[in-house]
């Protein structure tokens, strides 16, 4: 999974911190602007610049009181829900790019989407509602654990094409519960799988937050341990790395997100992938500074996506998962595409 010796490069030297400053406030204001355009587009528009009054001040007419409800109790847990899954799904996958030293790595390549996708798939079919969420979480978790244990005790290529086979069961396993299924089965589980954040809640943003905030911190930790990495396990041993533990950390935070996620609003593609290569290109290839302007850039990402799904058939709603793929897709291929002769992790 390494790239090959002879096309190694040297490690871009990093940016001034003045240059990844003004990136992060760039991103942080881009952030708030499109945030406050979510919180007052859709069926029922609300006034920007009334948005500070109905959130800190008492509604008085109806309309006020309308707009109070929806503002408070819809959308701005469904804006924090997608800033949060997000940030996280980028931070995994920057942590999973640095570790197979692959570009094209990202959280679903582990397993981790497709076992929840399928864990949550069967609970709908044969269990109550309520333990879909449980099931996911599990689900997520367990298809991790497999791949680790199938690829633990050699290198990052053979976890991930344990990973790819966990994912290829998955799928089968979907295809038969689909044909199974009745139709109202069938539609919640397109839902689940191509991912969605119509649940928003304020309890669920009360134990996704923290949850998402200590693996985030946690990976970041291991910013110094993800630059050895780009050089090489060899160079990341000799500088005093475990390479098995720092894996197991690593694998373990990521499947620790996807599945905070996964079990709060599904599967989305192509955050985990494209948000990190837009933060190198901004941010250089340190993660100190590369895994916060991920998140930022994953944040803006689904929150985008979100909007895009809101408003484009308003009053109905796109599947957000459909939005990620068509606007990822060919993004993906322009980054493939753009630099060629370069190692996309430098």
């Amino acid at each position: 999974m390494s790239a090959s010796p002879g096309r190694m490069r040297p490690p871009r030297l990093p940016l001034p911190a003045a240059h990844v400053a003004n990136a992060l406030w760039l991103g942080a204001t881009i952030l708030l602007l499109l945030a406050i355009a979510a919180a007052a587009s859709g069926p029922i528009l609300i006034p920007f610049w009334r948005i500070p009054e109905l959130l800190f001040m008492a509604p008085n007419s109806d309309d006020e009181k309308l707009w109070h409800t929806i503002l408070v109790d819809i959308r701005l847990p469904r804006i924090l829900l997608a800033l949060a899954a997000g940030g996280g799904l980028a931070v995994a996958g920057t942590a999973l790019q640095a570790m197979f030293r692959n570009p094209l790595a990202e959280p679903g390549l582990i397993g981790a989407s497709s076992g929840a996708a399928l864990a949550a798939s069967i609970s709908i079919a044969l269990l109550p509602a309520l333990a879909v969420p449980v099931a996911a979480f599990g689900g997520s978790l367990g298809a991790t654990w497999l791949a680790w244990r199938i690829g633990r005790d050699h290198d990052g290529a053979r976890l991930l094409l344990a990973g790819i086979a966990i994912n290829a069961l998955a799928a089968g396993g979907l295809a038969l519960l689909s044909h199974l299924s009745g139709d109202t089965t069938l539609r919640s589980m397109l839902t689940w799988a191509m991912g969605s954040l119509s649940g928003a809640s304020w309890p669920t943003l009360g134990w996704l937050l923290p949850g998402l905030a200590l693996s985030s911190y946690l990976t970041w930790r291991q910013a110094h341990a993800l630059d050895a990495l780009l050089l090489g396990e060899r160079e990341a041993y000799h500088l005093g790395f475990h390479l098995i533990g720092l894996r197991r950390r690593l694998v373990a935070l990521t499947a620790l997100t996807v599945a905070l996620v996964v079990a709060c609003c599904g599967a989305f593609a192509f955050v985990g992938l494209i948000a990190p290569h837009i933060a190198r290109r901004l941010l250089g290839p340190s993660h100190r500074n590369l895994l916060p302007g991920a998140a930022l850039t994953g944040a803006l990402c689904l929150l985008g996506a979100d909007w895009i799904a809101r408003i484009a058939v308003s009053p109905a709603e796109l599947p957000i998962g459909a939005v990620l793929s068509l606007l990822g897709a060919p993004f993906f291929l322009y980054l493939l595409f753009s630099a060629p002769s370069r190692s996309a992790l430098r």
